[in-house]
């Protein structure tokens, strides 16, 4: 039976009952959401779904709380928050209804559930401190949630409901567009797995546009490539691809020499014509063709291979 309320406590709000919120209106968007310690509401019933109030978890009878003894655990032990009972049932459904392709929805689930929602689990049950995010403890997304929450001194008995609504649409855009994110990266992955057979043993990568690239890349083996080329705009963009998922290490860097330079400084130390910028960094470059881009990155492989003896591979 499709629901007529969904159902979680009253007072102040946090990360996993604000995001459970965001799966399950878009779910059933005739649902009021009614914030309530009330017995007569925390109780299970056909006409509503119970999250993060009422001291069960039963899938069966749509409650799905996780503060009890013996609450529910991942596979792995880890627990969950009621933003994780919610997605492991409903994520699917929720997935449809933003329009994802059959063939994406469950390596999305899975990815989703990985990267944004065990993260909101672990905080919200104490196993994981936004501190160990050191100075970007302040801007994880719990804790930029919490920011939200009407300050202690408002007495506006309205306040905490249109701040939890408020919330909402403000998590609704980050729930969004992580998963929209997401369903881009396997669409790319297809486009830059043709452009690396394109490109053989090739040091280069062309693509018919920016897109995301360095899964496809590592999915593939091609560990040989070194620089990634795509039109961007009205010019054209030459960059590195990182070592690691994490942090910024290159497989090469630009060349020292151009570090910083534009236009024509950069075209007399590149020696092409329609070279136009150079991130100090070296991880980025630009031209104003296809033509000078290419030319730039051969120049960037001839530089980062110097003196390197080739592997049978490469060969």
């Amino acid at each position: 039976m499709t629901p007529d309320f969904l159902v979680t406590h009253s007072g102040g709000f946090h990360a996993d009952e604000l995001l459970s919120s965001v799966v399950l209106t878009r779910l059933f968007l005739k649902a009021r959401i009614v914030r309530s310690r009330a017995p007569e509401w925390i109780t299970p019933g056909a006409d509503r779904i119970v999250y993060d109030v009422g001291g069960a978890y039963d899938a069966d009878a749509r409650i799905f709380d996780h503060h009890q003894r013996g609450a529910p655990l991942r596979d792995d032990l880890q627990p969950y928050s009621s933003f994780g009972l919610v997605w492991k049932h409903y994520g699917h459904d929720y997935l449809g209804a933003l329009s994802v392709p059959d063939e994406y929805r469950n390596a999305i689930h899975t990815a989703f559930d990985t990267s944004f929602v065990l993260p909101v689990d672990l905080v919200d049950n104490g196993k994981l401190s936004p501190a160990s995010a050191g100075q970007l403890a302040g801007l994880t997304l719990p804790a930029l949630i919490e920011t939200l929450k009407p300050v202690f001194d408002d007495t506006d008995p309205e306040v905490e409901d249109r701040r939890f609504h408020e919330a909402l649409t403000i998590a609704r855009s980050f729930v969004e567009a992580s998963i929209g994110q997401k369903a881009a990266k396997l669409r790319a992955e297809s486009v830059v797995e043709q452009a690396i057979l394109k490109a053989g043993r090739s040091r280069i990568l062309e693509l018919p546009m920016g897109m995301p690239f360095r899964s496809a890349v590592v999915k593939a083996g091609a560990d040989h490539l070194l620089f990634v080329v795509h039109p961007r705009d009205k010019d054209w963009c030459l960059t590195g691809i990182r070592r690691d998922e994490e942090g910024f290490e290159l497989r090469a860097d630009l060349p020292v020499a151009w570090a910083g330079l534009t236009n024509g400084d950069l075209e007399a130390v590149s020696g092409v014509v329609g070279a136009s910028f150079c991130h100090n960094a070296r991880f980025i470059a630009a031209a104003k063709t296809r033509e000078a881009a290419m030319a730039m990155a051969e120049r960037a492989v001839a530089e980062a291979t110097a003196g390197v003896s080739p592997s049978p591979a490469n060969l």
